[in-house]
């Protein structure tokens, strides 16, 4: 099932050892490489800033994020696995998105799938002059083609793809 971002940020992170919130998601670790939440920072009652890996959530409710216990929270440190993703401080929202001649927009929004937490359509706000026209669109992740740290490079939409000739028998 696909969420917007947006129910996935400032959800409270629910504790089954002792029944309440731990902390509240703050902001995704995304992996630009395969654009996988690999995880979300997380700020506890102390105000420290934590991140709680992807593989360590149990459930995703609407009431929030479900773990066994606060100590799945972690330092940012600790996760060396994750470290050049996390140096790397990839965030996709007003992420410029452009084809191979044009500019197309900006990202406004992207939808996840819950059960693996890969990033599966990307919403891009157009200009003023084409949103006239066109409105918001929507990317698949099968249309991205590259990305960088300042853009998102994806085929054109407009462009008619070629039509495959289906074999006879």
């Amino acid at each position: 099932m696909l969420q917007l971002s947006s129910t996935l940020l400032n959800k409270p992170v629910l504790s089954l050892r002792t029944g309440n919130a731990v902390a509240t998601t703050i902001a995704p670790v995304i992996n630009p490489n395969n654009l996988k939440i690999e995880g979300f920072y997380c700020q506890d009652a102390a105000k420290r800033r934590l991140i709680l890996v992807y593989q360590d959530i149990r459930d995703i409710l609407p009431q929030g994020f479900v773990v066994d216990d606060q100590e799945v929270l972690v330092e940012p440190g600790e996760l060396v696995r994750l470290k050049d993703v996390i140096a790397l401080n990839f965030d996709i929202m007003n992420k410029n998105v452009v084809t191979a001649t044009k500019k197309i927009g900006k990202v406004t929004d992207y939808a996840t799938e819950i059960e693996t937490l890969y990033i599966q359509k990307i919403y891009v706000a157009q200009s003023i002059f084409k949103s006239f026209s066109g409105g918001n669109l929507g990317v698949d992740r099968s249309q991205i083609i590259e990305i960088t740290p300042s853009r998102i490079v994806i085929n054109d939409p407009l462009q008619a793809t070629p039509a495959h000739v289906a074999a006879t028998a």
